[in-house]
């Protein structure tokens, strides 16, 4: 059956960057869901109010519809994993990679419910984002290696080089992490009047402003260090990092300025939404920084032990020749 069915390294890495896409685009229209104020659109789940299909009201569809476009991309997932399986040649680690996919869909299903039951509390809802970026990890790590054979690409001696560009991922976790907290101490609950949905408020009606200076200054660590990071590469010539570095810093300072401009605003629900999707792209330009860095030489490369010489007596008999 697997000859029969054979997928090409080329068909499977396109459905893996399918699967990729699909995934980035569930965090978009779930942020869309949260700043339409439809996050109790339904206000049950996996059912919508008391049917399965949703009741003609505007919350109640955009809920609904998010909803239906996991569906599809947990389809999409699944459709991955099953392929992984008739790639030809066959690899076990584009495999395993594969099946966190759809299982990244069935706890985000899961935890989204969660979300919906505990009527939007800031915790389930900062987790249901963090999540949706966890499982982006495992597509773009999927869509990367099948990309390469094993073996494909040298590793790399420079370990300046690479352990600086892994040392931004944790930066811009930090800085995502510090964005869901801002939106979840500001006027975007994800409910629509009359509707009760708690904020973060640990610093009373100042939260929202403490928060928002903190992810601020968080941001501008994060954006200094990829400025030293691409300096430090471009003077050390890797130059496979620089190209998703430069995406990384115009992607970070768009993000700034639309922060900016948003915050003065006062947090208009159409730039916020702006502001999370530059966020998703700037997760991914991180982690697309982090994989061309690649993996490294090992400091204790296996060395080939030498053929013992043979014995003196040995080397003067040779010497010699045979007697008798």
């Amino acid at each position: 059956m697997r000859d029969r069915f054979a997928v090409t390294p080329r068909q499977f890495r396109l459905a893996s960057y399918i699967a990729l896409g699909s995934l980035t685009l569930i965090v978009l229209t779930g942020a869309a869901v949260r700043l339409t104020d439809s996050g109790l659109g339904c206000s049950n789940w996996p059912k919508c109010g008391g049917t399965p299909l949703p009741p003609l009201s505007y919350h109640a569809l955009v809920e609904f519809g998010n909803r239906a476009v996991s569906g599809v991309v947990g389809a999409i997932t699944a459709v991955v994993f099953g392929l992984s399986f008739f790639r030809k040649p066959f690899r076990r680690d584009l495999m395993w990679l594969a099946l966190l996919l759809p299982l990244g869909v069935v706890a985000q299903a899961v935890l989204g419910g969660f979300t919906v039951l505990n009527h939007l509390a800031p915790g389930f809802v900062m987790a249901h984002f963090s999540l949706s970026l966890l499982i982006i990890v495992a597509a773009l790590s999927l869509a990367w290696r099948s990309t390469f054979e094993p073996g494909s690409r040298a590793r790399s001696h420079d370990r300046l080089a690479v352990w600086s560009a892994r040392g931004l991922l944790p930066l811009a976790a930090l800085t995502i992490f510090a964005g869901t907290a801002a939106t979840a101490a500001g006027p975007h609950s994800g409910g629509f009047t009359g509707q009760i949905v708690h904020r973060l408020h640990f610093k009373g009606a100042d939260t929202l402003t403490w928060v928002v200076h903190r992810h601020a200054t968080i941001a501008a660590v994060f954006g200094i260090a990829v400025i030293a990071v691409w300096l430090l590469h471009r003077r050390r010539a890797s130059e496979r990092t620089l190209e998703p570095m430069m995406v990384l810093g115009f992607l970070l300072a768009a993000q700034g300025l639309v922060g900016s401009v948003q915050y003065e605003l006062h947090l208009p629900a159409d730039m916020v939404w702006v502001h999370v999707a530059l966020a998703t792209f700037t997760w991914l330009a991180v982690l697309w920084t982090v994989a061309a860095a690649g993996a490294l030489v090992p400091r204790r490369a296996a060395v080939p032990v030498p053929a013992a010489e043979p014995r003196t007596e040995q080397r003067e008999l040779s010497a010699v020749g045979p007697t008798g």
